[in-house]
């Protein structure tokens, strides 16, 4: 079983219910933490699929409602990536938060056929971070361009981007150039401007 790191005084949320989750999932998650009122369970991403499975399905849990897909990027680490689902149960009124880690490299399985609102989160975390999930049916980009290079909400992009779009009036048309930036062309002196020649 996993570890229950509770708080001194919980208020909304039934003990209960969380020694039973950890019975049933004990061997698939973790640990199991409230912060704040918040429950989060955390799991890897090989157990990812059947925990989601098992908490949207069970007639105890009925977290029937995937709320978004939240990615937080810390470049540098083994695992840069932690992924947080957000479910909800309308019968029992409760959130839940399950996080995973995972790195820019490895494929997370989708969940697609669990939570029909996975699909534009997914290409979402997709487009916007790279993190590819598999068995998606559909994993085209959803907000940038189709030509669009990179990952735009990674900590190491550059936040000028590689290419610049503008209308030109002159061609009367769209027109994508790489970006340059003016500043590369100044020159720098480190003369003090207070000290004469």
């Amino acid at each position: 079983m996993s570890a229950i790191i509770l708080p001194e005084k919980i208020k909304g949320i039934n003990k209960n219910f969380l020694v039973y989750i950890n019975t049933l999932l004990g061997q698939r998650i973790t640990n199991i933490r409230i912060i704040k009122n918040e429950m989060t369970i955390v799991t890897s991403k090989r157990n990812l699929y059947n925990v989601m499975y098992y908490l949207a399905m069970s007639t105890i849990c009925q977290f029937k409602q995937l709320s978004d897909i939240a990615v937080i990027d810390k470049p540098g680490k083994r695992f840069r990536f932690s992924l947080a689902y957000l479910v909800l149960s309308h019968k029992y009124n409760c959130r839940l938060i399950i996080t995973i880690k995972t790195d820019e490299i490895t494929a997370i399985r989708s969940i697609t056929n669990i939570y029909k609102g996975a699909n534009w989160l997914e290409r979402e975390v997709w487009d916007l971070f790279g993190i590819y999930f598999k068995k998606h049916n559909d994993m085209r980009r959803i907000l940038t361009d189709y030509g669009f290079s990179g990952h735009p909400l990674r900590k190491d992009f550059p936040l000028t981007g590689f290419v610049e779009i503008y209308y030109d009036d002159s061609r009367k048309r769209i027109v994508s150039e790489p970006v340059e930036l003016a500043q590369e062309y100044r020159v720098f002196t480190l003369n003090s401007p207070w000290k004469s020649a």
